[in-house]
């Protein structure tokens, strides 16, 4: 194990198996807020009660709802937010979404921190890689409010202040953080979740499993993280491999959304590898979403990084449920069982698409931090071939 220092965040509470409208309440009333502000997906709002029952113990100092969150959280969506918590006085945020409406409230709160109205604005705000590959994240103001969020996916975007952002100009997805963007508080409540559509559950379940995985083969793993995502990997695979037999199990479901949340000690504290990385070059280039990114992706990554990773793909083995086997074989054959994709070919991701993708995945921190060096985009096409 190499020496390294782990990052925590600054969530103060994560309330767990009550209703989302009572852990709201508290938080409201904890946090003294006098103007809260909503963000949601337009389906759950406009198509559901979800919102509005979650919402009610509030409604007095509800100020304004947005629920115009858009896939991949382009700019625009991300700035059209920004004015609106401008515009309202919010206080605090309150999110109830996955991850799309969470990243795009972390970057719309760095816009306001950062007093940041354009595209062109934000190019500054997000971190870059140097000419050694390595990660440079600009320095940032505090925002002037929290969040605190409502997840209903297993995406874990609620556990760390990194967020994903498309910039569309030149179809990039880039990465911003701040050390108080992520949620103050999160709230998990699985029947918030019971709305989900079974694809994005499942295929968000299989991004939590991602976080785990390259959390335990990073560059620079450590021992809270080892122990976290191994138990994660345990309670995802098998809440997810039950799913289809009990679809509204409260209790099936809440295991899952803790594994996902065990899954995301590592976002953010240590670095990923071209799972990610790769995950979100494609997701921005060909609207993929990133939970099947990783459908397509994290099995071939990981028969790629097999020699640099030693024992621990036996770890990873063994908390999927056969120490003997190989994980990328048991991880693709759980993908295959959820009915997921597990090939790129299966998205519209094509060979003439790789030297472009490659080229792209080098300009991200991630990829440049696999834990089998890639320090060319052949070695990314090398990858997206065993993928396809």
């Amino acid at each position: 194990m190499k020496p390294g220092t782990y990052r925590y965040l600054a969530l103060d509470r994560v309330h767990f198996g009550q209703p989302a409208a009572a852990a709201i309440a508290e938080e409201v009333r904890l946090r003294g807020a006098r103007r809260v502000f909503a963000v949601t997906s337009r389906t759950l709002n406009r198509t559901t009660d979800a919102v509005t029952t979650a919402l009610a113990a509030v409604e007095g100092v509800l100020v304004g709802v947005f629920d115009e969150c858009q896939e991949h959280a382009p700019r625009e969506s991300v700035l059209a937010l920004a004015r609106r918590l401008r515009e309202s006085g919010a206080d605090l945020v309150v999110t109830i979404g996955g991850g799309t409406a969470i990243d795009t409230v972390k970057v719309a709160l760095i816009c306001v921190a950062e007093n940041v109205d354009t595209v062109e604005g934000m190019d500054r705000c997000h971190a870059t890689v140097d000419a050694r590959g390595q990660r440079v994240t600009p320095v940032l103001a505090d925002p002037p409010l929290r969040q605190i969020a409502v997840p209903t996916t297993l995406s874990a975007a609620e556990f760390s202040d990194l967020a994903g952002c498309t910039d569309r100009r030149v179809g990039q997805k880039h990465l911003y953080t701040a050390p108080l963007i992520g949620p103050a508080a999160v709230i998990l409540d699985a029947q918030m979740t019971l709305h989900t559509p079974e694809r994005l559950w499942l295929s968000t379940g299989i991004r939590a499993i991602d976080h785990a995985v390259e959390s335990v083969c990073s560059i620079d793993a450590q021992p809270l993280t080892d122990a976290t995502c191994l138990r994660a990997l345990s309670l995802l695979s098998r809440g997810l491999r039950r799913y289809h037999a009990a679809p509204r199990d409260a209790a099936l479901r809440l295991d899952s959304q803790t594994g996902a949340w065990l899954a995301a000690t590592g976002v953010n504290r240590i670095n990923f590898g071209a799972s990610h990385g790769i995950g979100h070059v494609i997701g921005a280039a060909h609207a993929v979403p990133h939970g099947i990114t990783s459908c397509v992706l994290l099995p071939s990554v990981l028969r790629y990084n097999r020699e640099a990773i030693g024992e621990r793909a036996r770890w990873l083995a063994d908390a999927l449920g056969d120490a003997q086997a190989d994980p990328a074989d048991l991880l693709e054959s759980l993908i295959h069982d959820l009915g997921l994709p597990t090939r790129l070919r299966e998205v519209g991701v094509l060979p003439e698409h790789f030297a472009a993708l490659a080229r792209k995945a080098m300009d991200n921190p991630w990829v440049r931090s696999n834990p089998r060096r890639i320090d060319d985009p052949g070695q990314v096409e090398d990858i997206l071939r065993l993928a396809w």
